[in-house]
């Protein structure tokens, strides 16, 4: 399977988020150490995917309704590092910790868990 050729399980999802403005700046600081950016913003969305490639996607929009809550949305990181940076950027940035960076034998794993502002439980993951 190449990426971003159509073939992957998921294109893309999307997060509503009560505080549109607080929750482009958690996502943007949380995912950079994984190589996530912000490829296509506008009023009410916040389009976020990796540098090289727009897809799969992260759909950060402004809740017309009820926000998103209780998600769990997990990100590959390239190494240990990586997740390692996006924990610490994640809660520098006003997201809360649920678990710190540490190995996960059951899912051969490097992981690192916290909340974004409405309560979706955000991870980076590096497998062994």
């Amino acid at each position: 399977m190449k990426e971003g050729d159509g073939s992957g399980m998921i294109h893309h999802i999307g997060v509503f988020a009560s505080d549109f403005d607080r929750s482009r700046e958690f996502y943007r600081a949380a995912l950079r150490p994984l190589g996530i950016v912000i490829g296509y913003e506008t009023e009410d969305i916040a389009e976020f995917w990796h540098e090289e490639n727009d897809t799969p996607s992260l759909s950060l929009e402004r809740a017309q309704g009820r926000p998103t809550s209780g998600v769990h949305i997990a990100f590959a990181a390239r190494d240990r590092s990586a997740v390692e940076e996006f924990f610490k950027a994640a809660v520098a940035a006003g997201g809360s910790s649920r678990h710190p960076p540490r190995h996960w034998p059951e899912y051969s794993a490097y992981c690192a868990f916290v909340s974004d502002p409405d309560s979706n439980n955000v991870e980076a993951l590096h497998k062994d």
